[in-house]
């Protein structure tokens, strides 16, 4: 029987952080999911169990043949690895493509196309084998790195976050898939923010808090201390405000009645393959969506031609406030109303800045910062700062140092930043713990409350809709392929 143990463990972080493992032992059969808020300490603890983290006191022993790992982290170099092939984001008209496709990926370190089309089918994923790894959906990257992973037939598989990004469907699927590889020798280990992410075939778990594990045990049982200390918290939420926008009224201002987004007949296609096929939809003014869909539906894909990154936007009949698409606008006329976070600007937000520098970008809707910030948008960002609970000494730290979950709590503020028009969430709470989803839908609440924001709101976690979602588009699979567009009126 294989096992690892660690006993009295120390693991150092940096020069001030280190993890602490007293007394945890895993065995052959055994499923385990630790759970612990942003910056915890939870991706430390993949990398101590995998053994890639090394002991610097005490014990640890590990008869484990074949542990793998799989993160959000490896994820994002993954991709920036891929588009790095071509080193540009759009190719010429004549450049080849050299990205890897999902099936080259899933064998990078074993060749065996067989089961790479059975873990595939597993997954469903078979029909995204032949396509470039670096267009695929959130969604559909994690389950080509999971048959990645399972390609090797590990004995300890350490899985940090696999059911962020996941559709309702894919996370269910996931979780079934998982439940199937338990056998004898097989050793599971999921490292999560959301206690409700714990699979009922888990038989342990553990919470994580300040880099230590703190408690082990039945999952019944650290599921009812969990949401005590939930409740606990989001009572401190009440009454908070938010910092003010740099120049109250700022932006443009924009006619009551008139339509914030206009999309007609839209169409969106790569390599002739359609994407978004025949769309009509609108937004107005006062009205704020929530946008439903699996895994590669297009989604991202319609953000995308709203935030004016998309270049098939010029080829539609697109109109963004009040800005017929093409028509002479420069990128900025149309990015000084949003504000907006989503995994691929995670992905892409590759620059090497500070925590400080990230949010105050968001003024200038920026990767980076290229002009002089004020002394007052200085002074916001470090008020933005504090209320994500983060001390000031953070500002100046390297935003990729952070924990993946508090990346995305700076990217967040970012969006919040200056007050928008329009406010695009595309999977926020993705890589947060409970805690701190609790903290992001307060800032929404407030902010749509002060009557001048519009949400458009994605998320495979129905929970996570905010109360002031009026509108659903919901893409919806068709007979035969592709999607149709359901429109539905939730409030007056």
């Amino acid at each position: 029987m294989s096992m690892l143990q660690i006993s009295q463990g120390t693991f150092r972080l940096s020069d001030t952080r280190v993890l602490t493992l007293k007394d945890l032992t895993l065995r052959s059969g055994e499923s385990w999911a630790f759970v612990g808020a942003n910056g915890s300490g939870k991706s430390a603890l993949a990398r101590a169990l995998s053994g890639e983290l090394p002991v610097e006191k005490g014990t640890r022993e590990s008869t484990f043949q074949h542990p793998v790992r799989l993160s959000l982290e490896q994820l994002q170099k993954i991709v920036a690895d891929e588009w790095q092939r071509n080193n540009t984001d759009l190719l010429s008209e004549h450049e080849d493509d050299t990205g890897l496709t999902a099936a080259e990926l899933i064998q990078t370190d074993v060749k065996d196309p067989a089961r790479c089309e059975q873990l595939a089918q597993r997954f469903g994923i078979s029909y995204l084998l032949t396509r470039r790894f670096k267009y695929l959906s959130t969604g559909e990257t994690r389950k080509t790195l999971l048959c990645q992973a399972l390609m090797a037939q590990p004995d300890l598989l350490i899985l940090d976050e696999p059911f962020d990004g996941l559709d309702v469907q894919s996370r269910a699927s996931l979780a079934e898939t998982l439940a199937q590889l338990q056998h004898e020798d097989f050793t599971l280990v999921l490292v999560l923010n959301r206690f409700e992410d714990i699979p009922e075939f888990v038989q342990h778990a553990g919470v994580l808090l300040e880099c230590e594990v703190t408690h082990t045990g039945p999952r019944s049982e650290l599921l009812a201390e969990a949401l005590v200390a939930q409740l606990a918290h989001s009572e401190k939420l009440e009454g908070m405000a938010l910092p003010e926008p740099d120049v109250a009224d700022a932006l443009p201002q924009l006619a009551d009645d008139a339509p914030r987004v206009t999309l007609r007949n839209g169409r969106v296609s790569y390599n002739d393959m359609p994407v978004i096929e025949g769309m009509n939809w609108q937004l107005n003014s006062g009205e704020h969506w929530q946008i439903t869909g699996p895994n590669g539906a297009g989604k991202s894909t319609l953000l995308s031609l709203i935030t004016g990154d998309h270049p098939q936007g010029y080829s539609n009949d697109l109109t963004l406030f009040g800005i017929q698409r093409g028509s002479g606008e420069t990128i900025w006329d149309i990015k000084q109303h949003i504000g907006y976070v989503s995994s691929s600007l995670h992905l892409e937000y590759r620059v090497n800045v500070s925590v400080s520098t990230v949010i105050l970008s968001g003024f200038f809707d920026s990767i980076g910062l290229y002009q002089a910030a004020s002394d007052r948008q200085k002074a916001l960002a470090r008020q933005w700062l504090a209320l994500l609970g983060m001390d000031n000494q953070l500002a100046d730290t390297p935003f990729h140092s952070l924990s993946w979950g508090q990346q995305r709590l700076v990217l967040i503020a970012r969006a919040l930043v200056k007050h928008p028009t329009l406010l695009i969430l595309d999977e926020p709470l993705q890589g947060l713990d409970s805690i701190n989803r609790q903290l992001v839908r307060r800032f929404v609440d407030i902010l749509i409350g002060e009557g001048r924001t519009q949400l458009l709101f994605v998320s495979h976690h129905a929970e996570d809709a905010p109360q002031c979602i009026s509108h659903r588009l919901s893409f919806v699979a068709k007979d035969g392929g592709g999607y149709r567009y359901e429109q539905t009126q939730l409030k007056a």
